[in-house]
């Protein structure tokens, strides 16, 4: 009698690799990598063939730093994240000398003139954090936001998203965007 001897039972592994890199291939070929987005910003307009500096009024100018303990200091006094819009609005929106048809500010003597003068000078320390730069450029923004959804309102009966481009071209001008930014750099 033949005694029948049992091999052990194996897989076949080799085109098990094969098909791990296969599947590897596909899944980077077929991803899509979304790309960052970044802060929308447009730059100034380059100046030339004039003289490019401009004097502003100390009235026209807010002040605002952010210092490396996210402390955001206005005009000499510190304000929370949430009141930045409030006061920004205030400044704007003065409706100081140069008296303004279509703004509902108080007047204040410490002010600016005219929402087409007035100058946000944003200034944040180097060891400030992206995080609260962005939440205060965001405070910034929605100020300016309210301001020329009011303007727009009033005006032209319409949301910004629904105006034309000469009535959009309006409202910015009405309230044009002034931020000039600065970083303190670190010293150490």
């Amino acid at each position: 009698m033949k005694s029948f001897r049992r091999l052990p039972a194996t897989v076949n592994a080799g085109s098990m690799a094969d098909i791990a890199f296969l599947l590897l291939i596909f899944f980077l070929v077929a991803t899509t990598i979304s790309a960052d987005k970044g802060i929308n910003r447009q730059l100034a307009p380059v100046c030339e063939g004039v003289d490019c500096t401009t004097i502003i009024a100390d009235r026209n100018l807010l002040p605002i730093h952010l210092n490396r303990n996210h402390e955001i200091m206005i005009a000499g006094e510190i304000y929370e994240l949430d009141e930045v819009k409030t006061k920004l609005v205030a400044f704007i929106d003065n409706n100081g000398v140069d008296r303004c048809s279509y703004c509902v500010g108080v007047g204040a003597k410490t002010s600016s003139d005219h929402p087409t003068k007035a100058v946000i000078s944003l200034r944040y320390d180097a060891l400030s954090t992206y995080d609260y730069v962005v939440a205060l450029q965001d405070e910034i923004t929605k100020a300016y936001l309210y301001l020329r959804t009011r303007y727009a309102e009033n005006m032209y009966g319409k949301q910004p998203y629904q105006l034309t481009k000469v009535e959009l071209k309006s409202v910015q001008e009405a309230y044009p965007f002034k931020v000039s930014e600065i970083a303190v750099k670190r010293s150490e």
